[in-house]
């Protein structure tokens, strides 16, 4: 009998499409969970497993704690024993935060604060002197040595640079008990030191002491006491001046510069966090960019006349305030509304761009009067970016249509204050640090002990072995060509799954649950090794890891594979095979099969050759690409290839989607860096298809997202009894009043808040969870009611309205990306991240393609198992064959090898990457020998 301690042991499993099932899954292994997309992996695992491991968590809290996290379902199980405490790392991105970066979610940016805090030498910013502090005995000793025999001043700095005349202060000063002061470099009487021209900038200091130093007693113990005295009064700087060259010198207990006297705080880790006061660059707040008005956007054709509408945020002229404004400026300078606005005088237009006031008188020759108007004008650009600070998100957004986000040219991205950047470790500052990729940083800290004091080493010794720790996990996970400094928001599923997982691996718990989801996402095989290599060292330190892939080297290496199916959907939810990953090709599932080679994805006999017409985009230059050319040949499928971070989301994602979203439908988001696109008359239209879920509520579901609903209702309203009855298609929408049940408002369902205890859900006693009232339901079509409709699989609709082209055209679509199992009105929530992409892939599959078409896809075999991949594949061969051209990034072995051409971007993930490093046909492409592609695609083809 197995017992708790080698085995969870999960019973009667009904969740979502499990089959009652009961399976005993070992513990201190590596184990794969596999199947077809929508088989019931992801319901075994995180909606039964991980949801049962947080609920026990979270019910050993107190009562008064869980009403604040809200409880949670109690998963459709009868029981589960031997759970431990279960971590799962999931796709979803991290924080979409502009302030989360990859230093911040695995904290080795928060090693690194402290670093700098205690063991950076500090530099000042104006001469580039390393920063000194003294203590009061150690400026005693200081002074007595180098001033010996000389006659000298003591002073306290009060003011510094700034204007004003200082009436107040210098009373105060003459309460005190002093006599002189030195202002701008002169020592005077106090009274004398009152008469400042208030518009210039001063320098000012009270004169504490003048004595002569001889070193006896009564000399030291006078020093001493004016330093003190010096130390109160300029907040902990002095200044000294010798009576015969007249030169200052100055000392601080605070970190200061020797020559000019600038005095920095003593260091905390706070004032290198992006995110606190101390920190923080005050120009951008700490983000590292700004809104900035761009003048172009304000003016975009500068022939048009103010009247005619050249300021775009105005418009033509209309009767209002601000058009009085600009009559007003017109008659100020001499122009009228209708002159041009390159013809309209400089200083006119930088008034009313940005403001300013003015008076002026204008004589009437006909009546012989003189009126004085006036002008206290905002300027257009400055009420923008006051519209930019205001609350509302529509004037927000209205406003960014006006602007640029740019770098903060203050910080210069770096984020931080000036004086932070001053500090430095081995002659880099923290912002140095956070620009390199994770290779060049421990390049960096490897023999970093080798080149620091005797002093900085016994204070950074355990910082650094946690930094290089961190970083090494990093490593390890394949995540070489991130920097620190990379925007958490920008980050992919499966990146920020994989920093998750090394966060993970760096706090060193044992006896855990890990669960992951498809951890290979976005890898290429090349570093597939190193993640494989991460997750058996979880296991070997004494931790239970529960994988869900489709990856082959990922089930090869698993210690037990569980293989859901036989198919997806309704027709799954069953442990068909289970055991070591050789017993599992004993078994004859589809899974095995394509392991053992018996299935297989067919490499094409012929490739296309395509249209002979060719994109061709020149000098991309966004992040780390290095001013490629790129040749997209059209009417072939093509394959972006690479290793990750290598650069293919840069030039695809963010520079030629961009460019042509906007041709084709006139788009705002702004491409990459590049210099020319040429071929766009080749193309008629450009479709993205993303990873994106397809709605985030339980009421989207795949016949409201495919539009194939609007055309069911359009076909219930024509039924002859819904005319009689007058009833319009918005009668059978449940999100409408009229003919949704009001009970449950067309959910079906109805929620039953516990208080203490997870709200229960129960089905809607007035409808029986039909969603509709009885009048709605009445009317049927081929004797189904619109709540029958909705319950119907996708292959039951492919038969049941093939006589109605609209709706036969986009359900038939559905089924042939292979989700014939699913029902029109399945919740979206319910969705996998792979069908939700099929869902999205029928959508556009179903519109009708001219046969020049541009498809994008990033990463279609997301969440697909081999069999989901064949079917996948047929459908994207249909659309090349029809000649449109579908392009796909791409690391999965089965994809590449059946594309017409390949381009290979590399060598290396980051500053490393960014070539092409080669282009050309499956075959061409093996025979490079530079490509990490070709080596592993070889294996494939032979």
């Amino acid at each position: 009998m197995t017992t708790y301690n080698d085995a969870i042991e999960v019973k009667g499993a009904r969740v979502h499409n499990l089959k009652n099932i009961d399976i005993s899954i070992p513990r201190e292994k590596l184990v794969v969970i596999t199947g077809l997309s929508g088989s019931g992996k992801s319901s075994l695992a995180f909606d039964t497993i991980y949801a049962e491991g947080q609920r026990r968590y979270i019910e050993t809290f107190s009562a008064y704690a869980r009403q604040f996290l809200g409880s949670l379902e109690r998963p459709d199980v009868d029981k589960i024993d031997g759970l431990s405490p279960v971590i799962a790392i999931e796709q979803k991105t991290t924080s979409k935060s502009p302030r989360s970066t990859v230093g911040t979610i695995t904290e080795i940016y928060d090693f690194l604060r402290l670093l700098f805090a205690r063991a950076a030498d500090a530099y000042s910013y104006e001469t580039g002197e390393k920063m000194v502090s003294y203590s009061d005995k150690q400026i005693k000793q200081l002074i007595l040595e180098a001033y010996n025999g000389k006659g000298i001043n003591i002073l306290s700095p009060v003011v510094r640079s700034r204007k004003g005349h200082y009436r107040e202060l210098f009373d105060q000063i003459a309460k005190q008990g002093f006599v002189k002061v030195r202002t701008d470099g002169v020592i005077v009487d106090i009274e004398k030191g009152m008469k400042l021209d208030r518009y210039k900038t001063h320098d000012i200091e009270i004169v504490i002491d003048r004595l002569k130093i001889d070193g006896s007693k009564s000399n030291e113990k006078r020093l001493m006491e004016s330093i003190n005295t010096a130390m109160y009064h300029g907040e902990d700087v002095l200044m000294v001046i010798d009576h015969d060259t007249n030169t200052p010198r100055f000392f601080s207990r605070n970190l200061m510069c020797p020559s000019s006297g600038i005095s920095y705080p003593n260091p905390e880790p706070n004032n290198f966090s992006f995110n606190s006061p101390k920190g923080a660059c005050p120009n951008c707040n700490g983000i590292g960019e700004l809104y900035v008005v761009n003048e172009k956007k304000l003016v975009p054709d500068d022939t048009l006349s103010i009247k005619a509408g050249a300021l775009a945020p105005h418009g033509p002229e209309k009767k209002s305030w601000i058009f009085k404004q600009f009559d007003t400026i017109a008659q100020r300078f001499d122009f009228t509304l209708s002159t041009p606005w390159k013809d309209i005088p400089k200083d006119a237009r930088d008034m009313i761009l940005y403001g300013g006031k003015d008076k002026f008188k204008v004589e009437s020759k006909l009546l012989g009067v003189t009126r004085e108007y006036k002008i206290d004008f905002e300027g257009v650009a400055n009420f923008i970016e006051n519209q930019y600070k205001s609350n509302s998100t529509s004037l927000v957004r209205w406003a960014k249509e006006y602007m640029d986000k740019v770098q903060c040219d203050v910080c210069e991205g770096s984020r931080l204050r000036k004086e932070s950047l001053y500090f430095k470790v081995d002659g880099k500052s923290i912002a140095d640090l956070v620009k390199m990729d994770i290779v060049e940083l421990a390049d960096w800290l490897k023999d970093l002990h080798t080149r620091l004091s005797d002093m900085q080493i016994q204070i950074a010794d355990e910082i650094l072995k946690e930094i290089r720790s961190r970083v090494q996990f990093l490593l390890d996970v394949g995540l070489t060509y991130l920097s620190l400094n990379r925007s958490s928001k920008s980050l992919s599923g499966g990146e920020a799954q994989r920093i998750r997982l090394a966060t993970q691996i760096g706090s060193q718990l044992v006896g855990v649950l890990y669960i992951l989801d498809e951890p290979s996402i976005g890898l290429h095989q090349r570093d597939n090794e190193k993640l494989i290599n991460s997750l058996e060292s979880l296991r070997d330190v004494g931790n239970s890891v529960i994988v869900v892939e489709h990856d082959k080297d990922m089930i090869e290496r698993a210690d037990h594979v569980i293989d859901i199916g036989p198919y997806a959907g309704k027709h799954g939810g069953e442990i068909i095979s289970e055991g070591t990953p050789k017993e599992i090709l004993s078994h004859h599932t589809i899974t095995a099969d394509y392991l053992s080679g018996e299935k297989a994805i067919q490499i094409p006999k012929k490739r296309r050759k395509g249209n002979g017409k060719t994109l061709v985009l020149r000098g991309c230059s966004g992040n780390n690409l290095k001013h490629v050319d790129v040749s997209f040949p059209l009417g072939q499928m093509i394959g972006v290839t690479g290793v990750s971070g290598s650069g293919k989301s840069t030039l695809i994602n963010e520079t030629l989607y961009p460019i042509l979203n906007a041709h084709f439908f006139n788009a705002v988001k702004k491409p990459m860096p590049y210099k020319s696109i040429k071929g766009l008359k080749h193309i008629d239209k450009v479709i993205d298809i993303n990873q994106s879920p397809i709605g985030r509520t339980p009421r989207s579901n795949p016949a409201t997202y495919t539009g194939v609903f609007s055309e069911i209702r359009s076909l219930f309203s024509k039924i002859p009894e819904a005319m009689i009855r007058g009833y319009k298609p918005g009668r059978f929408s449940f999100n409408v009043k009229g003919g949704r049940c009001e009970t449950c408002q067309g959910g079906g369902v109805r929620v039953i808040e516990m208080n203490f205890l997870p709200d229960v859900y129960v089905e809607c006693e007035t409808c029986q969870g039909k969603r509709f009232n009885r009048e709605t339901l009445e009317i049927r079509y081929k004797g189904k009611s619109i709540s029958d409709v909705l319950n119907m699989t996708i292959e039951e609709a492919v038969s049941f309205f093939e006589h109605i082209p609209k709706i036969y055209r986009k359900v038939k679509t559905i089924a042939d990306v292979g989700l014939g199992y699913i029902t029109l009105g399945q919740q979206s929530t319910t969705l996998s991240g792979g069908e939700a992409q099929r869902i999205k892939l029928a959508t556009e599959l179903s519109k009708r393609d001219t046969g020049n078409t541009f498809y994008i896809l990033d990463e279609p075999t997301t969440g697909l198992h081999f069999e989901d991949i064949n079917v996948l594949m047929k459908v994207l061969n249909k659309l090349a064959d029809k000649g449109n051209t579908v392009l796909i990034i791409e690391h999965n072995l089965d994809v590449i090898k059946t594309v017409d051409y390949i381009i290979d971007i590399g060598y290396e993930g980051g500053k490393g990457g960014g070539e092409v490093v080669a282009t050309g046909t499956p075959e061409q492409i093996i025979k490079d020998k530079k490509s990490y592609t070709a080596k592993f695609l070889k294996k494939e083809l032979n």
